[in-house]
């Protein structure tokens, strides 16, 4: 199984903190968004990496380097337009070849991780397996519609009229199959080419599709907003772990991350949650 990290794209609607930078470098709780992403698939077992990087890719081969850091091997794949998820699965087909393969988008940040899609896709003979989490603005997403069975009916792109808020989240597992899905695709109404669309196609072509509905939180970290309520549902979940050092006359409590060499000096205060990085 090899895993495909997206960071491609302008991060349009996080300007002006984009204007200079990748926006899948930065922060949330003191970590650049990506490794959250990456980590993920490291922790699922995967040991080969595809990081899909466009025109702004200040950051993200620096932060990652060839992956080593991390116990994964990583491949870079140029995407130089942001032509959409579909677009970025064709130009990793080299990468990938005929093996199933994870696809996590670098700016979604996922509790549980990505082995709970793996482990489904592996054990139920699967050609695709997608997240969906319940959404407040069906129109901002790509969106499933079920039928009155519980099947998946199909899929829509941002749709402007309602019809389900179930969204489809960042992360995607799928076999080969999908490559001749993808090639069958023209450009939408945003000039992109849909997973959405690639989706439906494998379900018109007969394909087994499976939904797993996410256990836990999700974000999607498109808009400023969004970063804040990442930052806080990370905090939520941080566990206490101290690294550098506190001073006899300071004062922690609560959940509290101290970076090695890090000082917290006497007479301070630290209450959590909270994260200082290293020093």
């Amino acid at each position: 199984m090899k895993g495909l990290l997206l960071a491609g794209g302008y991060g349009t609607r996080l300007r002006p903190l984009t204007f200079t930078g990748n926006k899948h470098t930065l922060p949330i709780a003191n970590k650049p968004m990506i490794l959250y992403g990456l980590e993920a698939l490291c922790r699922a077992g995967v040991k080969e990496v595809g990081v899909v990087v466009g025109p702004l890719r200040e950051g993200v081969v620096e932060l990652i380097g060839d992956g080593s850091k991390f116990g994964v091997e990583v491949t870079y794949i140029e995407q130089p337009e942001p032509k959409g998820l579909a677009h970025a699965v064709l130009v990793s087909e080299r990468f990938l070849g005929n093996e199933p393969f994870v696809m996590h988008l670098g700016d979604n940040l996922l509790k549980e991780g990505v082995k709970p899609f793996i482990d489904l896709f592996e054990n139920g003979g699967f050609d695709c397996v997608v997240g969906a989490a319940k959404v407040r603005e069906p129109s901002r997403y790509g969106i499933i519609d079920f039928d009155s069975s519980g099947r998946v009916k199909k899929l829509v792109e941002k749709p402007k009229e309602y019809i389900s808020d179930w969204a489809l989240i960042g992360t995607y597992v799928f076999n080969e199959k999908i490559f001749d899905a993808v090639k069958q695709l023209k450009p939408s109404w945003r000039g992109e080419l849909e997973i959405t669309e690639a989706i439906q196609h494998l379900l018109d072509h007969g394909c087994r599709v499976h939904v797993r509905f996410v256990q836990g939180w999700w974000k999607d970290t498109g808009r400023p907003e969004d970063l804040l309520e990442a930052n806080q549902l990370i905090l939520h979940d941080i566990e206490t772990r101290i690294e550098g050092v506190v001073e006899g006359d300071a004062t922690v409590s609560g959940s509290v991350v101290i970076g090695r060499n890090s000082i917290v000096k006497s007479g301070s205060t630290i209450r959590g949650p909270a994260v200082i990085g290293e020093s």
